[in-house]
């Protein structure tokens, strides 16, 4: 029999023919030779014996209870060679030749070399060990044949980061324990006697079953029993260590040590795949909620933003025009609202939309997910085609608000007017019909009937006077009705009943002289003085009273020169006062020679004169009324001057602010051509533009000061500027667009970042495309026309030449860049292209791997599988998801995987 002790000298194994282990360290062979020498001191250490003796026994009974059986002793049991043959088929799931079943010495020597010869046939080589002494019963050869079977079947296959069987196990330890306290694994035997770095590994993977902050390193017994307790209870490993052996001895057994921890990677390795599978599909899942979070969140403020502009749209179209100027002017202050309130909100929202729109269609891009295309109605194109119907129908009802306030003005001036002059006439022809009806001259003496021929005369000569002022009102009347006044119907009543009765005047007073006519032969002379004064002092009479009317007239300026006209004219008009007062003297003058005459003749006056109703004291009333209304006219031109002359300020305050503002909007909009010649990182571009953006946004006081400016013109109702171009008009539409483009600008470059971390793309990468891109983009637009694309391609090394293939190439290349055939390429879409062509992403197949896994290798996956190794949210997310499996292997609640992983990448219908 061969002495153990001497042959484990040369005791070697390893691959029958030479190579390199799954580390590139060298063969088994080797491996042995340099760490696992059965040291001859040491192996005769009982307490090494005895450890080895129940971690092999352990670990032999973990497997061939899988085949119903076990052994109780190690060197014992294997003699006849049946159970050591059944070990290797359990452990390799490979059939051994039959065993011979006889009980003679020469058939257990044959089962043990059939069980030797398939160890050797896995690359293993056996020196030193042979039959006999395993059949004897020989316990250091038993041993030492089972480690070098737990070596090869446990150990060998052990691989982390490219080193191998014992490195890679203590590697695997190291890496799993490095974040717990107290735990330094540096070798498998003294490393492990406080018993926490088994704690640590159960820890790490099952952070449940242990509690680690409550272990104590000066407790080790308690540590080492506590793991193996629950390694056996919940991790399917059996106790194959003695807490307290490991505890007293000086340096436990390496080789039990190794043994027992290679059932901890072996148990956790599976589950390190599962979860890696696990990750793959959460993270898939994950990407694909968020992506119709979006899409809901798009939708949903799509609509809202949609029922918004289809609300708002009738309103500003209601043309219906109110009664009077406040009913408008309320008009005007809710329009006022809507453009100071309600509409900047909405125009967040619309930049916000298409802000999300875009960073949606890059994530889906950069997930190898299919465009997304909203309901129909809600494109981006719909809400701009709303959105410019609604801007059409706001500038119309704001212009149409302007000209209605100015019609209402000018309709109140002429009703005004209207009711002036209506009043005035009324008030003359009061008790007229009556005068020409009157039949006194029937019972007059002649010198009467000549009294009342000139009276009546004068009274035709009144009459003719007032002629105007009848035309006047008929003429105001008519402009009214032309310009739809509210309160026309009771204008034309009372113009039709001014007109009836001057025509009854007419008739009247032609009837009446052609009665005086007839009686004239018999008439005197009429006294000719009291018939001059008549005459003269019914114009004068007449001129006082359209003075007056004129004083008291009602007036409507817009500018200073307007003013300054009607100030000229009223200086015109005093001007003629002294000649009027003249005039006045000398009527006067006639009335105080024709009483002289009349005391100087003894003539017995009848009181008035018989001529006219203008008596020297109505004439000096009115005349005095004229000298109190010059004052007063005189001071509301003043304040109608200075009125002008604070609305020309506010002019030129405004056009001071809108000729600066509105050239700074117009240079900031050059933002395009800026973002596209910018050069640097794109962090510092995005970080370029968004310091122009809050160099934009400190702006905004300069704009908040036009608007109170703007505010103030329309509170004093002033309609037209000459000494500006800019409305507010102009410079709301253009500070609007500036901020859209200056957030869509940062959005683009925010999305450029994205693909580039997302795709891998290097900064010089992405210099190289921008600059391929700037290149060929000769107009600087931010866009390459088909011909322009097609030479940056081909300065790329693509072949789209002029031939069929180089066409169907470029045709192929251009449907992936314009999917909307809007004959653009934009720069995103360029990078896009181009991370396509040098990068991968997750693929339908993958995802596919991925569920195979979680499936234990089967065509379909059950509900209870998804929610043992999924998060709850996703699990169900798949469950709701995915069909059911239709395959010969199907099972009760099986679930088709493969057809939803397709389903996520846009290759089939879900």
């Amino acid at each position: 029999m061969v002495d153990y002790h001497a042959a484990n000298q040369s005791y070697q194994y390893g691959p029958s023919s030479a190579g390199n282990g799954a580390g590139g360290g060298g063969s088994m062979g080797d491996y042995m030779a340099q760490e696992d020498d059965w040291d001859r001191d040491l192996l005769l250490d009982p307490a090494w014996e005895k450890q080895q003796r129940k971690t092999f026994t352990a670990w032999c009974n973990s497997h061939l209870r899988k085949a119903g059986t076990q052994i109780e002793n190690i060197d014992e049991d294997f003699r006849d060679g049946l159970k050591l043959m059944l070990l290797l088929e359990v452990i390799s799931g490979e059939r051994l030749p039959k065993p011979e079943r006889g009980k003679m010495r020469v058939h257990k020597i044959n089962n043990v070399n059939k069980a030797l010869d398939f160890i050797a046939s896995k690359g293993v080589k056996l020196v030193s060990i042979g039959a006999e002494e395993i059949v004897d019963g020989n316990a250091k050869m038993t041993l030492g044949m089972i480690w070098t079977i737990i070596l090869r079947f446990a150990i060998q296959d052990i691989s982390v980061e490219e080193t191998s069987a014992k490195e890679g196990l203590l590697l695997w330890c190291q890496r799993k324990t490095a974040p717990y306290k107290n735990v330094n694994v540096q070798n498998f035997h003294i490393s492990w006697k406080d018993g926490l770095a088994f704690n640590a590994l159960i820890h790490r993977h099952r952070p449940e079953l242990i509690e680690y902050d409550k272990l104590r390193k000066d407790d080790p017994v308690t540590n080492l029993n506590n793991a193996f307790e629950v390694a056996e209870k919940y991790l399917d490993i059996p106790k194959m260590l003695d807490a307290e052996d490991i505890v007293g001895t000086l340096r436990p057994d390496e080789k039990a040590i190794m043994t027992y921890v290679s059932c901890f990677y072996h148990a956790f390795s599976g589950a390190q795949k599962a979860e890696t599978a696990a990750n793959r599909i959460c993270k898939v899942l994950a990407v694909n909620q968020e992506n119709e979070h979006l899409m809901e969140d798009y939708e949903k403020l799509a609509s809202d933003l949609l029922e918004w502009i289809r609300r708002t749209i009738p309103w500003l179209e209601d043309r219906v025009p109110q009664k009077t100027i406040q009913e408008m002017q309320q008009k005007l202050e809710d329009f006022r609202d809507y453009r100071r309130v309600h509409k900047p909100p909405k125009v967040q929202e619309k930049c916000q939309l298409e802000i999300n729109f875009n960073t949606l269609q890059t994530k889906l891009r950069l997930s190898n997910r299919p465009a997304f295309m909203p309901s129909e109605g809600k494109m981006v194109s719909d809400i701009n085609n709303g959105w410019q119907h609604l801007e059409q129908a706001e500038k119309g009802y704001e212009e149409w608000l302007l000209n209605e306030i100015r019609r209402l003005e000018r309709l109140d001036h002429l009703a005004e007017k209207f009711r002036q002059k209506a009043s005035i006439h009324e008030a003359w022809t009061d008790g007229k019909e009556a005068m020409l009806k009157h039949r006194d001259y029937e019972t007059a003496t002649l010198s009467d009937i000549k009294a009342l021929i000139r009276k009546h005369e004068a009274f035709e000569s009144d009459l003719a006077a007032h002629q105007d002022r009848v035309e006047q009102i008929a003429a105001i009347a008519q402009e009214l009705n032309e310009l739809d006044y509210y309160d026309s119907h009771n204008v034309n009543t009372r113009c039709q009943k001014i007109c009836d009765q001057w025509d009854a005047l007419g008739s009247l007073t032609h009837s009446r002289r052609e009665a005086l006519e007839k009686t004239e032969k018999q008439l005197e002379a009429i006294d000719q003085l009291h018939l001059e004064y008549a005459k003269r002092a019914a114009p004068f009479n007449n001129w006082m009273e359209s003075a007056m009317e004129d004083l008291q007239d009602m007036f409507i300026v817009h500018t200073i020169e307007e003013i300054e006209g009607l100030i000229s004219a009223h200086d015109q008009f005093k001007s003629t006062l002294p000649d009027a007062d003249r005039e006045r003297e000398a009527i006067l003058a006639i009335h105080k020679e024709a009483q002289r005459i009349a005391e100087s003749n003894h003539i017995k006056l009848s009181g008035s004169n018989p001529y006219t109703t203008v008596t020297p004291q109505i004439i000096n009333s009115k005349w005095e009324k004229v000298q109190q209304l010059v004052p007063k006219r005189d001071h509301a031109l003043l304040e109608e001057q200075s009125k002008q002359q604070s609305n020309e300020h506010l002019r030129r305050q405004f056009a001071s602010q809108a000729n600066v503002v509105g050239p700074w909007i117009q240079t900031k909009m050059e933002i395009g051509r800026i973002s596209i010649e910018m050069n640097g990182t794109l962090e510092d571009q995005l970080s370029h533009l968004k310091q122009y953006e809050r160099s934009i946004v400190d702006y905004k006081p300069n704009l908040d000061l036009l608007e109170q400016q703007h505010q103030l013109i329309q509170e004093a109702l002033i309609f037209d500027n000459k000494h500006t171009n800019y409305t507010m008009e102009h410079i709301r539409v253009g500070w609007e667009q500036l901020l859209t483009t200056i957030a869509r600008t940062i959005n683009e470059v925010e999305n450029q970042i994205l693909t580039r971390d997302a795709k891998g793309i290097s900064q010089e990468q992405m210099q190289e495309f921008r600059a391929s891109f700037n290149h060929f983009d000769k107009d600087h637009g931010g866009a390459l026309g088909p011909e322009e694309f097609k030479a940056c391609l081909i300065s790329l090394g693509y072949d789209v030449e002029n031939d069929r293939q180089g066409e169907a190439e470029f045709n192929r290349i251009m449907s992936l860049v314009d999917p909307n055939h809007s004959g653009l390429v934009t720069f995103q879409a360029f990078i896009d292209f181009m991370s396509r062509e040098t990068t991968d992403t997750d693929t339908a197949d993958q995802v596919i791997a991925s569920f195979k896994v979680l499936a234990g290798d089967k065509n379909f996956i059950t509900a209870e599988e998804l929610r043992r190794e999924l998060p709850p949210d996703q699990a169900e997310y798949c469950i709701a998801r995915m069909a059911p499996y239709q395959g010969p292997d199907a099972v009760p609640g099986a679930l088709d995987y493969k057809s939803f992983s397709t389903a996520l990448y846009g290759e089939s219908d879900l």
